[in-house]
């Protein structure tokens, strides 16, 4: 009998290892950027089982051993961590978010700035300007104080108005060159992914104010465009009424 519970204890120590075996897997990961679906490397990767770890190389790929159930964690700086269980995939797929909000590339065409262009506008009407700008009302002579007789005339004269008017316009060309150098079709599609006729109408409808693209900082510019973009996907397309024109009460005058 003793040499019956021998041989049952021989092939039991014979199968445990292959058992064993049976259950470690060499797997294979890859890691992506969560908002541009690119790989990253230098992403630490740990068997929070086994407390084995390696790196994933430049082409985001890693091997790893790993037992059904074990907790797999990648985890890199400037990104949230992320696990995976093994259940048996033939490929552990990590897709990690970066902790900040995701500012893409955007391609930059050469063209003049807007501070450019004002500049430009200036020196070419240069003698609107100065109509435009009447300075002061009151003069001081050898005779004493009295009126400006040019100042007063650029103020109420058709020419004065007229020259006012085009600095406005050329004040409204600029803070419009200014939106469209941040508020740009590149950036909204890298952000929301919106196309052809469903970009033109978002662009239309949350082209944000000057004041705000003035003061906003990157991130809040980011934030702005995805805060209206959920707005936007509840009815795409829709499409505001144009604001009203101004009217310019001196034109006629």
């Amino acid at each position: 009998m003793s040499g019956l519970k021998y041989i049952f204890a021989s092939v039991i120590l014979w199968m445990v290892p292959g058992y064993l075996c049976a259950q470690t897997s060499m797997v294979q990961g890859i890691v992506f950027d969560k908002d541009t679906n690119q790989r990253i490397g230098k992403v630490f990767i740990k068997n929070n089982r086994t407390k084995a770890n390696t790196y994933n190389n430049t082409r985001g790929e890693f091997d790893m051993l790993v037992n059904v159930g074990d907790a797999v964690i990648a985890s890199k700086d400037g990104y949230y961590s992320d696990t995976i269980v093994y259940k048996e995939q033939k490929v552990l797929l990590f897709y990690l978010e970066r902790t900040a909000i995701y500012i893409p590339e955007v391609k930059v065409t050469a063209r003049k700035s807007p501070d450019l262009i004002l500049r430009e506008r200036r020196e070419e009407f240069d003698k609107a300007y100065k109509l435009a700008d009447p300075g002061s009302i009151f003069s001081v002579g050898p005779t004493g104080a009295g009126l400006s007789i040019d100042a007063v005339y650029n103020m109420l004269s058709k020419e004065g108005k007229h020259a006012r008017r085009l600095t406005r316009i050329i004040q409204k060309e600029y803070e419009d060159n200014i939106i469209d150098s941040k508020f740009t079709r590149d950036l909204v599609h890298h952000l929301t992914g919106l196309k052809e006729t469903h970009l033109d109408n978002f662009m239309s409808n949350y082209r944000p104010s000057y004041s705000f693209v003035l003061t906003a900082s990157p991130y809040e510019l980011t934030a702005y465009i995805k805060s209206k973009y959920e707005i936007f996907k509840l009815n795409p397309n829709l499409r505001f009424l144009p604001k009203l024109q101004e009217i310019d009460l001196e034109i006629n005058n």
